[in-house]
């Protein structure tokens, strides 16, 4: 066992004691421990609680953080917390777009965070309440681990269930904005032409560039307008005083809304530049395969007479007439090659 303070209800009161680390049920039943910190009303941050230890009065609000619950630890989400059934829902089933739904005891957040890799939505799922905030999320994420370590260095500035949920919406934003710089500068490396030597690469380095781009967008866009909707919400306790850091995280999404427009904006000219390119580069093909056919039509037309086998043909009786052909065939591919230029075929810039 690791060893570490953990407090104990004892006649309504929190003692904190050294001790190992405990399990929701009897040491018969092997069950994962959850993340449990909570606030005392001495202002103190302490940790490794058990669910039975959270009535006690000396404290003020816990925090109960779910990472890749087993389906044990998600039946405490009704067993021991009595959510709603729909809530429990949108943390079990589905990939839900950021939403605030008010239930009568507690708000439902629904919020997302980017996997760094495939930029697929991590779901996170926040119930707070005056006294509690839940956090369940089915994947461990650096955002939570880092807002869940942080929390007891700013126990004077954290005194509310609002201020973590606050807390942890800007960790998430603040991650987005790694995953949108880089896509920029994808597309800054694709647009000086630093990346990809053939067109089709690019083309294709645009197309997927653009393909990640949507799929933030998915995230941000829905996460932007739950921010704006937590703003003018006449429903959340508590909001008032948190309501500068909520505009300022609105202010965020709404610099990385318009940088991902202005790179949508950006994959769109970029592929209509290729595709120009492309456009351009088959039609200088398309004149030089054209140039060729017309010069060798006539020539084939003499070859194709002088090649047919009819017995009576005076021309092929003539001492000199295989030159004659020859000089003729010549004469008319030059004459021809000079009147294509003189038409400006041959000119690039025409």
């Amino acid at each position: 066992m690791q060893n570490g303070l953990i407090a104990f209800a004892e006649t309504g009161r929190l003692i904190l004691k050294p001790v190992g680390r405990m399990n929701l049920k009897t040491k018969d039943v092997k069950q994962p421990v959850l993340r449990i910190q909570a606030l005392t009303t001495d202002h103190r941050f302490v940790t490794d609680l058990s669910l039975e230890q959270l009535s006690a009065e000396d404290i003020l609000w816990y925090w109960v953080d779910f990472s890749e619950p087993s389906e044990q630890e998600s039946d405490l989400l009704r067993s021991y917390f009595h959510f709603h059934p729909l809530s429990i829902e949108d943390c079990l089933y589905f990939i839900q777009r950021p939403k605030l739904d008010h239930f009568a005891d507690y708000h439902f957040f629904v919020l997302h965070a980017l996997n760094r890799e495939t930029l697929d939505a991590v779901e996170v799922d926040l119930f707070v309440a005056e006294k509690y905030i839940v956090s369940y999320h089915k994947a461990p994420l650096q955002e939570i681990d880092e807002v869940w370590g942080h929390l007891p260095a700013k126990g004077e500035l954290i005194q509310t269930t609002m201020h973590v949920a606050s807390t942890i919406i800007d960790k998430l934003v603040d991650f987005y904005f790694p995953i949108v710089d880089q896509m920029e500068d994808r597309l800054a490396l694709l647009g000086e032409h630093g990346e990809a030597k053939s067109l089709r690469r690019r083309l294709d380095r645009v197309f997927q560039i653009r393909n990640d781009l949507l799929k933030v967008r998915h995230s941000i866009f829905p996460m932007r307008d739950l921010v704006y909707r937590m703003l003018n919400s006449t429903h959340l306790e508590g909001l008032e005083e948190h309501r500068f850091y909520l505009a300022d995280i609105h202010d965020h999404l709404l610099k990385l809304s318009e940088m991902i427009e202005r790179n949508r904006e950006m994959t769109s000219d970029l592929r209509d530049s290729y595709m120009s390119i492309s456009t351009n580069r088959t039609n200088a093909i398309m004149t030089t395969l054209t140039v060729i056919t017309t010069i060798f039509m006539p020539l084939t037309f003499i070859a194709g007479i002088y090649g047919m086998n009819f017995k009576y043909m005076p021309e092929l009786e003539w001492h000199y007439g295989y030159f004659i052909v020859q000089g003729l065939m010549a004469a008319i591919s030059i004459l021809m090659i000079a009147w294509f230029k003189k038409k400006g075929w041959f000119n690039e810039e025409e």
